[in-house]
């Protein structure tokens, strides 16, 4: 089991200027305003000048402000200084532009975790945590491909660490109120009277930002090495987010966009062989490793799934209600939320 995250670490956040590495940033520093070391790394060096005025080295000394891409293995490295945590949040991840932009979504999403990883095997990096997608699971388009590779390639780094290096994954669905989102763009839409809804029947998976962080923090706390970390998350219905939102809006029906699914599915029939039950969070086991699943299972008190299991956003045993949509909408994307036109 690992130690996790304290106020002695050094951490690096790829991505760390996107809506997660922000957020994780935020909790960190909540929880370790003196923490020795922590590194945003991105490219953008506008968010990082935004980053910096809510975050100073002032306030907080320990933390640095990176400009780098992960498709710069020489850069990562030079950022891992004094680093012993990774936590790799860089990626593109909208579909359309996948489907347009095959090679570039290649080179970040799968050369560039080569890259993290390998730098990490150079320097004194002691565990990493990559996100994923439900869209990595049987994927059928171009993004969720990259991050499927990025997964795996994260998993297989353990067979060769050689040391106390480990690589764990952590996958989970539509993070609401994210840039790109379905919910920010129907905010936005519903002052025209018309909401565009890409099939009647769509469902997705829906956490939290602070979910999706807490669940990272969880998992450099518990992590072997190796797991694909799954959370228990509700559904949600797309029309009932269009109720939700606005329900005088008319319903005008686009068709899905190009590589997109119904339904979003997380877990795999066939990954039901190696998945375990851990209570809040599932765990799909690597099938060789450092350690077998009746290992795992006794040391943790995780239960192995039922073969043939799948998680599926349309199949799944909860889905959010209309006024439970609101709420949260409220909590997590705006708290002067009403529903209606706007």
């Amino acid at each position: 089991m690992s130690q996790g995250l304290t106020r002695e670490s050094g951490v690096l956040v790829t991505g760390g200027t996107g809506s997660f590495g922000r957020a994780f940033v935020k909790e960190v520093l909540r929880r370790f305003p003196d923490i020795r070391r922590l590194v945003i790394f991105s490219r953008d060096e506008l968010k990082q000048f935004e980053m910096a005025q809510e975050f100073p080295d002032k306030k907080y000394p320990g933390i640095r402000y990176f400009i780098g891409d992960v498709r710069d293995r020489d850069r990562l490295r030079r950022a891992l200084n004094k680093v012993d945590i990774v936590v790799h949040a860089a990626a593109l991840k909208q579909v359309p532009a996948a489907e347009y932009n095959p090679i570039e979504f290649i080179r970040t999403n799968v050369m560039g975790a080569e890259n993290v990883i390998q730098a990490c095997l150079d320097t004194n990096v002691k565990q990493v945590v990559a996100l994923s997608t439900d869209k990595a699971a049987a994927p059928i388009n171009l993004y969720g491909a990259t991050k499927l590779c990025s997964d795996k390639l994260f998993i297989a780094a353990n067979n060769f660490a050689g040391r106390d290096l480990r690589f764990s994954v952590v996958r989970y669905g539509n993070v609401m109120g994210s840039r790109g989102s379905v919910i920010p763009f129907f905010l936005k839409k519903r002052c025209e009277g018309c909401l565009p809804i890409t099939d009647p029947a769509m469902t997705r998976f829906n956490i939290s930002l602070q979910e999706g962080v807490e669940m990272v923090l969880w998992a450099l706390e518990n992590s072997w090495g190796g797991e694909i970390f799954v959370p228990k998350i509700p559904s949600y219905r797309i029309l009932d987010v269009a109720e939700a939102i606005c329900p005088e809006c008319e319903q005008a029906i686009v068709g899905i966009r190009p590589g997109e699914k119904i339904h979003e599915e997380m877990i795999t029939t066939s990954d039901s062989y190696t998945t375990v039950d851990l209570g809040q969070y599932y765990a799909i086991l690597p099938t060789q490793g450092r350690f077998t699943i009746e290992e795992y299972c006794a040391q943790t008190g995780a239960t192995r799934v039922k073969p043939g299991f799948s998680y599926n956003s349309g199949s799944n045993d909860r889905f959010l209600s209309v006024e439970e949509l609101r709420a949260l909408i409220r909590q997590h994307v705006d708290s002067n939320f009403v529903p209606g036109r706007g």
